[in-house]
């Protein structure tokens, strides 16, 4: 089939019904589990191949990175707890130079760039709303998955892409979260894993598997936390949580994190690495709020007898509405509300 630009499809509870048997759902799904089968106690600094393509990906992110750098947060003083936006400058560059950025990845493929700069324009974030969260992480793995597809990467590369590729991009994007004051999308607020992300749990969860030397209740320990955050996603996860959420203590997750305070109980990572699965499964790839955003072209198909594309937008955006998601009511960002604390008087007691 001709190359595309990608468009979104899954619009009711029927056409979810419909992804959650169709070939490209069964994809993500296997690509995942391979993905972390491959990571299953190895570091973040452990050595792996990376080939020339892996490299070049790895150099686009360093780009995007340089390109966030060109679009400073000029109003660093205004009063808003929501997103600055300067992000939108951000993205409006990526936008224009994400094919020309993309180009050295696509050789003799020159006309995938149409579906691939899709998937990468939206993993940096929503423009309008200026928020990021999971389904924009979806879009990232879409856009690994697709050079996947043309083979610019094989699976062979799984421990590269997750372990260099991936990292990089989480590096960028919490560089983004971090000056742009992205809010989280949706309204899952302290009942998510994390405001903005859940492969890196998932990923994470996978790395410690094989681990008996510490157990998941560490999460609480700092000192635990330290040692291990620049080796495993998972603590890293929990390092950016501590830095960034406000509570009193070394007990804090249990206020801020209830999710990851009640999976902090079980026994082993291995289970806690089973139930991520179950957990993306059901709460990412399941959730019509999200899936409802994904894009489907020529790389990744459409399921079948989906409902009429013409017929989906109930509004100006173009897709449906549940109560308590998908756009859901603004959120500050954790970052901001740091901030803002940080710069709040208090007025002592007389």
């Amino acid at each position: 089939m001709p190359y595309f630009k990608p468009i979104k499809r899954i619009s009711t509870e029927s056409d979810l019904e419909q992804w959650k048997h169709c070939e490209t759902y069964k994809y993500i799904v296997s690509a995942i589990e391979t993905l972390a089968s491959s990571v299953e106690g190895k570091e973040l600094g452990s050595p792996t191949n990376i080939i020339p393509a892996a490299q070049t990906l790895l150099d686009i992110l360093e780009r995007v990175s340089e390109i966030v750098d060109k679009h400073p947060v000029i109003q660093d003083k205004d009063s808003s707890r929501f997103g600055k936006v300067e992000f939108r400058d951000f993205y409006d560059d990526i936008e224009a130079n994400s094919e020309k950025l993309l180009a050295p990845l696509t050789t003799n493929k020159e006309q995938s760039l149409i579906e691939l700069s899709t998937y990468f324009n939206n993993s940096w974030g929503d423009r309008t709303r200026i928020d990021y969260g999971s389904g924009h992480e979806l879009n990232f793995l879409a856009f690994l998955l697709c050079l996947l597809k043309l083979e610019v990467f094989t699976l062979d590369d799984s421990q590269t892409i997750v372990l260099k590729i991936f990292s990089k991009y989480l590096k960028v994007m919490r560089k983004i979260q971090k000056l742009y004051w992205l809010e989280p999308a949706g309204s899952h607020g302290v009942w998510g894993l994390d405001d903005y992300h859940f492969l890196p749990f998932l990923f994470g969860a996978a790395q410690l598997s094989p681990m008996t030397r510490s157990r998941p209740s560490s999460i609480h320990n700092k000192d635990i936390v330290d040692m291990y955050k620049d080796k495993y996603f998972y603590y890293q996860c929990i390092d950016f949580i501590n830095q960034v959420k406000t509570g009193p203590g070394s007990g804090s997750l249990r206020w801020h994190s209830p999710m990851l305070d009640d999976i902090s109980g079980v026994r082993k990572w291995s289970k806690v690495s089973e139930g991520m699965l179950k957990m993306y499964k059901a709460e990412v790839l399941g959730k019509l709020p999200i899936v409802q955003h994904f894009y489907f072209g020529s790389i990744l198909k459409a399921p079948e007898n989906l409902s009429d594309p013409a017929e989906q937008a109930d509004n100006e955006h173009g897709h449906h509405h549940t109560w308590g998601d998908c756009c859901g009511i603004a959120i500050p960002s954790a970052f901001a509300a740091k901030e803002m604390q940080q710069h709040t008087k208090t007025i002592p007691f007389d």
